[in-house]
Order: structure tokens, then sequence, then C-alpha cells
């Protein structure tokens, strides 16, 4: 059974690349989907791929790639869709830009910090990203060519460093539902 509510929320997660947030996000869509919810989830590779394939790395492309998620986030949020984004989305000024976006309407926005250490997400890096970037071979890679603003007052952090996939999915569940945006299962 599929529960209709009136309007959905975005939660949109934050973090180095390579610190968990497709993985969390995507834990979390699987226990909001068991329990009836219509979920969506929205990743950096996946919008690139599909939606944006022309979207570039500099600060100004990143903020314009990362808005047109913010309005895709607030229409289907706006039509009773609960919209998980995992974008790396490294400048606090163009996820405060994001808050507004999505906020304007009405609509809750949950910033979660995905904690990861740049060091960990370098030993994990399961693209081959960060030793590109290191060796010269890609530009603008945040954590490495272009800087990560961490969040100063995220709604909820996780660490995904010291904390299991599992526990930092609980973690997010539970803040769903104690900000009254979910049923308490």
């Amino acid at each position: 059974m599929i529960r209709c509510i009136e309007k959905g929320f975005v939660v949109w997660f934050t973090g180095l690349p390579a610190s968990g947030k497709t993985t969390i996000a995507r834990g979390v869509a699987e226990v909001l989907k068991a329990r009836g919810y219509r979920v969506e989830v929205l990743d950096g590779d996946w919008v690139r791929k599909t939606i944006n394939p022309d979207a570039g790395f500099t600060k100004e492309e990143r903020r314009r790639h990362l808005l047109r998620v913010a309005w895709i986030a607030r229409l289907l949020a706006r039509n009773g869709v609960i919209v998980l984004c995992s974008f790396v989305s490294p400048y606090r000024e163009v996820r405060a830009e994001i808050r507004r976006i999505v906020e304007e309407e009405g609509i809750p926005f949950i910033e979660v910090f995905v904690k990861c250490s740049l060091e960990e997400c370098i030993r994990r890096d399961p693209k081959g990203l960060y030793r590109k970037a290191l060796a010269g071979e890609i530009q603008h890679f945040t954590g490495i060519s272009d800087p990560y603003e961490e969040p100063e007052n995220p709604e909820l952090v996780v660490d995904t460093e010291h904390d299991s996939v599992e526990n930092n999915v609980r973690k997010v569940v539970e803040y769903l539902e104690q900000r009254g945006l979910i049923e308490v299962s």
C-alpha cells in the first residue's frame, strides 16, 4: 500500500566524494519504500548521466547543476514525494540557495552532513577518481584541487567512517520520525 502524503520533503546528503552519501540515501529509501512512502533518490552520478550530461565542475557550473536539481526536488516534493538528494554540493553558499528554493514553497529541507575524513575517502576511492585527481588528471576535484566547505549547522550529521551504514540509515529515519515527517514505525 502506498502512503499518500500531501507534501513531501527534501533530504539533502552532502559530503566529500566517496563519503557514503548515496549508500545512506539508498538505505533510507529502502526503509521508506518498505513503509509505503513514495520516494525518489536523486544521485549526482545519475543526474549527470541523464538529466544534466553537460554539467561541468567549475564553481559556477556546479552551482547551475545543483540549482537545477533543487528545482526538480522541489517539484517532486510539492507532489507528495520524499526526495533524497545525494550530491557533493561543496559550497555553503550554494547549499543555502538550494535550501531557499525548496523552503520558499513551505517544503521541509533537511541537510545531512555525511562526515568522513579526506584520508578515508581517498582510501575507499571506489571509482579511482581520487587517484586521478592526485595525479593531476582531473581538475576541480572536491577535496583535492577544489574545497569542500563543511556545513555549519546541518540538521543531522552521520559519520560513515566510524559508524555502520545500518546505524546511519537508522539515525536518518529516526530523525524524520522525530520531526513528524514520517510515521513512527
